[in-house]
């Protein structure tokens, strides 16, 4: 298999799923039962497919793999070229990973337009999926923005009461950003006269120009992570959509602005990430802070979970503009982690409210009576995202800090009080809806997890502990590419003048 376009059909096979799916006719029950059979199948060979790639790489190279290209737009050098280094690989793994389980979650809890449904989410895994092996900078746009469509479908027309609201500002905050992108793209192309993103990752642009562009590109890559003020669109998404869209959404979409920084803000734009380095520092901060004093006041779970992401994801953009090893590796792992735990964690919000159809915390309480195996499945998701030892959640958070305190001491102490906050509002959590008396008479005869349900959240189990106990395994496949983007980053800072970087 070495010589087929191995990422070329990743991407585009859930689309090929998604015309099948189209295709399919007959009586509602039989087109919703094929449907789901379907887009199950094709999203299982997509992440099959995924893992051959993992296969094939070769972690001891820093440049990019399994490249492919053809010819897209000759008369501007715009080609269609897809490839994965050790930055990107497990951002695609991800993807491949939380797209079928996904569509189990939704097995029995979406029955209206089911078939439209399954289009939306294989469509939006060839997004995704697209969106990190692109090796061109349009063609990364394209995916990019083309994630939006089937993500605002979704939240749309299957989520809650206020879904339409919570569609349109999630719409609106993200292409807002995107637009200011766009016009960093066009004004790479006419520095660089070319999109193709290795080129543009050993072409200087100057200082000035780098100000401009890092700024144009963090307003749209902000928004995504998303980062404090600009965070407010994720808590109403993530109310309203669906359980499958939530889990996309903080599995997914949150790392869409966390891999653009590496990508293209630190990379290409090396003096201006050092310069603004210290204003993602004070924002990430306040995230972590701010967003976990707002999660513990919080009644209802999604929207509990939701802020939790964003403090989570303050430690992110800390370790990537440290730019050490430690803190780049660290958000990286972090990234992966918090795309597993927070998806875990929805569903397991998922579970109770398709059968109570409420997510409010005071609703609960003393489902362990009930519902031990649940109970437990809650529990390790639950210490993973505290960041207990042992779980992925512990790995990524102590390399994104250990590499932040090299670079600044302060700021990881601040951002070390986000992990006292984080168990308090988690461990809260927790105890108000698992333990106590069971006293409504309607918990009494709730049921505990199917067989569907646990194996949903069996292979999600085994990645949270395995990423825990063996961490190297998911590390030494990133750490050549990481390697060569902070000594790119030393040499340009070195170059224009700041030599104390090299010191790092």
């Amino acid at each position: 298999m070495s010589n087929w376009p191995l990422l070329s059909i990743v991407t585009f096979l859930p689309l090929l799923g998604a015309l099948f799916v189209l295709s399919i006719r007959g009586e509602a029950k039989v087109v919703a039962r094929n449907a789901r059979n379907v887009a199950l199948l094709t999203t299982c060979a997509t992440f099959v497919l995924s893992l051959l790639a993992w296969v094939q790489f070769d972690p001891s190279s820093s440049g990019f793999q399994l490249v492919d290209q053809g010819r897209w737009l000759p008369g501007m050098s715009i080609t269609y070229k897809v490839g994965v280094d050790g930055i990107s690989l497990f951002f695609v793994l991800l993807s491949t990973f939380l797209t079928p389980i996904c569509i189990l979650s939704a097995w029995e809890a979406i029955q209206t337009r089911v078939k439209e449904y399954m289009i939306a989410f294989l469509i939006l895994e060839t997004m995704m999926v697209g969106m990190f092996v692109a090796l061109d900078l349009v063609l990364f746009y394209v995916f990019f923005e083309g994630v939006l469509i089937p993500m605002f479908v979704i939240i749309g027309v299957w989520g809650g009461p206020r879904r339409v609201y919570a569609a349109f500002k999630f719409f609106l905050y993200t292409l807002l950003g995107s637009v200011l992108m766009l016009l960093a793209i066009l004004a790479m192309y006419y520095q660089a006269q070319t999109t193709d993103i290795p080129t543009l990752l050993a072409h200087t642009f100057p200082p000035g120009v780098q100000n401009w562009l890092w700024l144009a590109f963090f307003a749209s890559f902000a928004v995504k992570v998303p980062m404090w003020p600009v965070h407010t669109w994720l808590p109403d998404a993530h109310v309203e959509a669906p359980t499958a869209g939530s889990v996309i959404l903080a599995g997914v979409l949150l790392k869409m602005g966390g891999y653009g920084f590496l990508r293209f803000s630190v990379p290409m734009l090396p003096v201006a990430s050092h310069d603004f380095a210290p204003l993602v520092f004070t924002l990430s901060v306040v995230a972590v802070i701010y967003t976990s004093l707002v999660a513990l006041v919080q009644e209802d779970m999604k929207k509990l979970i939701a802020y939790s992401s964003v403090a989570h994801m303050g430690f992110v953009t800390m370790g990537i503009f440290a730019v050490t090893t430690q803190g780049v590796e660290g958000a990286i792992f972090q990234m992966l982690s918090h795309g597993v735990v927070s998806g875990a964690l929805f569903l397991c919000v998922g579970v109770v409210y398709d059968r109570m159809h409420s997510r409010e915390i005071a609703r609960y309480g003393g489902l362990v009576n009930r519902m031990p195996v649940y109970a437990t499945v809650f529990m390790l998701f639950t210490l993973a995202s505290v960041g207990l030892p042992g779980t992925s959640g512990f790995v990524g958070e102590f390399l994104a800090l250990t590499g932040t305190f090299r670079v600044n001491s302060w700021v990881a102490l601040f951002a070390s009080t986000g992990l006292i906050l984080g168990a308090a509002y988690m461990l809260y959590l927790y105890r108000r809806v698992i333990f106590g008396k069971l006293t409504r008479e309607d918990l009494k005869t709730i049921l505990d997890l199917s067989p569907r349900e646990i194996a949903m959240f069996a292979p999600m189990i085994l990645v949270v502990v395995w990423m825990g106990i063996y961490p190297s395994s998911f590390l030494n496949p990133m750490h050549a590419s990481v390697a060569k983007l902070i000594d790119n980053y030393k040499v340009a800072l070195t170059v224009a003048g700041h030599a104390s970087v090299a010191l790092r």
